[in-house]
């Protein structure tokens, strides 16, 4: 049972609470800029509200909440699931006005959808935004996929407080001993891809006709969504606008270094290149890839009699990467997916998507690593059974280092499993109900709450509105995996009688 909350856990936790609204309002600077660069001033005008706006709510309200105690676990966890809320709604305010969202929950979807690294859209009219509107949307993937409380980390947590706010945001891997030490070289790794693809796709992109300006926001736009596994595009067509392969290799790339644990990262980037082949969640991830991309290529070229083995190749292998990756990405669009695709290659795809990356990654999912802890036990289970009766059977895997199977790993990662799995039912029976075919509906709500963004067509502007406060949940409760979330709800009960 999750211990009451007091009053002193509310100062503390509104008072972090607006510290991280107060960097949201930096934040709105950079699209500001970009505004500036574009000189688009009504665009210009509405990130400076937004940024006035955030600055003015976070300062009142660390005014008011001054206590900067050490925080305990409910007081970092319930941050962690408040301020994504709060983000959400103050994200969306320059996206509203842009004029590209009916309503304003569509612009509250669209940022969620971004700062909960989904990909799924509700805006109209994209490929005639404003640059700065368009770079928000990706600028917003970026923050997340690193996470809010990563980036807050870097300024304001210190000491056994950082530790329990990174939990509260689905991070249980330190990298470092330090959590803010951590988050430096998680940031660091990411803005040194970040040089490293832009300019890659920069040059490419003009290589394909596009002006030297538009092939680097291009760039810059794509690596944003793609390393963080958002799956946002500059242009509606999204992926396939390019119609280039060579951009298809170089985002599946990506989009699989974003899936990756941050700490496989680090041991190769601190050179143990040798991780790379023994880290067992990686090979479960590897297996996992080139299976279903071969039951999705299967199901694709028996179905429909396709005997271009190169375009068929092509189109089921990178929507396999994209949803096991989380990303979104797409070189075909939601009309092709939901007319073409066959429902056996569509139910791959979903497990796909539903597995999702590694763990410690910008990917969203049931994670790779749980899944091979569950394979491990069940490899176990029948050792046992094959074995005398006093065999005492240890399972050991190697994840940066070499760790022996634990109960409480299986008993953690089953929960999780189920948790998850129940979600994606929950939300295709909302969709089932409000008049969706189940498969589609199901392809959708395990896309939302995995924080894919691949649809089939029924994430649109028309959807309902319950449809639409669904996927929010679900891509909310799919960012932060659950624990936090229960917290939260706790927090919201002791807001009306606090002790």
């Amino acid at each position: 049972m999750i211990p009451q909350f007091s009053r002193d856990d509310l100062e503390g936790v509104f008072h972090y609470t607006g510290k991280l609204i107060i960097l949201l309002g930096y934040l709105f600077l950079l699209p500001l800029f970009v505004a500036i660069i574009y000189k688009e001033w009504n665009p210009a005008i509405d990130f400076i509200f937004s940024s006035l706006f955030s600055l003015s709510l976070g300062y009142l309200i660390t005014f008011k909440f001054s206590d900067q105690t050490d925080l305990n676990w409910r007081q970092g966890m319930t941050i962690a699931s408040l301020i994504w809320l709060i983000y959400m709604f103050l994200g969306a305010i320059p996206l509203y006005f842009s004029g590209h969202y009916n309503l304003y929950i569509d612009a509250c979807f669209e940022s969620m959808s971004a700062f909960a690294t989904t990909g799924l859209v509700l805006v109209r009219d994209l490929d005639h935004m404003a640059h700065s509107y368009n770079f928000w949307r990706h600028f917003m993937c970026f923050i997340g996929g690193q996470g809010i409380i990563l980036l807050g980390l870097l300024i304001f947590f210190r000491g056994a407080s950082a530790f329990k706010i990174y939990v509260g945001e689905a991070r249980e891997e330190k990298i470092l001993p330090n959590v803010v030490q951590t988050a430096k070289f998680i940031w660091i790794v990411s803005m040194c891809y970040l040089i490293i693809f832009v300019l890659i796709l920069g040059f490419v992109n003009i290589f394909h006709g596009i002006s030297p300006s538009r092939a680097f926001f291009h760039a810059i736009c794509i690596f944003m969504a793609g390393w963080d596994t958002a799956g946002f595009a500059v242009h509606l067509q999204n992926i396939s606008y390019y119609h280039s392969g060579i951009i298809d290799i170089i985002t599946s790339l990506i989009v699989i270094l974003g899936a990756l644990s941050f700490g496989l990262h680090y041991a190769v980037w601190t050179g143990k290149f040798k991780e790379i082949f023994k880290n067992y969640e990686f090979k479960i991830f590897t297996g996992s890839i080139i299976l279903l991309s071969f039951l999705t290529f299967l199901g694709f070229v028996k179905t429909t009699g396709n005997i271009d083995f190169i375009s068929s190749f092509r189109t089921t292998f990178y929507q396999v990467i994209s949803g096991h990756t989380g990303v979104g990405y797409t070189n075909v669009d939601s009309y092709y997916l939901k007319n073409y695709f066959p429902e056996f290659s569509l139910i791959f795809l979903i497990i796909a998507m539903g597995l999702g990356g590694c763990s410690c990654s910008t990917s969203g999912g049931i994670k790779m690593l749980r899944v091979g802890l569950i394979l491990k036990e069940l490899k176990k289970e029948v050792k046992g059974y094959s074995s005398p009766f006093s065999t005492v059977i240890i399972e050991k895997f190697h994840h940066i280092k070499d760790i022996s199977l634990t109960d409480a790993q299986i008993k953690t990662s089953s929960i999780i499993l189920i948790m998850y799995i129940t979600t994606y039912l929950f939300g295709s029976l909302i969709g089932t109900f409000l008049g969706y075919p189940f498969l589609y509906s199901l392809f959708e709500s395990t896309s939302a709450c995995a924080n894919v963004g691949l649809s089939v067509g029924i994430t649109n502007p028309n959807m309902p509105n319950l449809l639409k406060i669904t996927y929010i949940i679900e891509m909310w409760i799919g960012r932060l995996e659950f624990l936090s979330i229960f917290v939260f709800i706790r927090f919201l009960f002791s807001l009306r009688s606090p002790e």
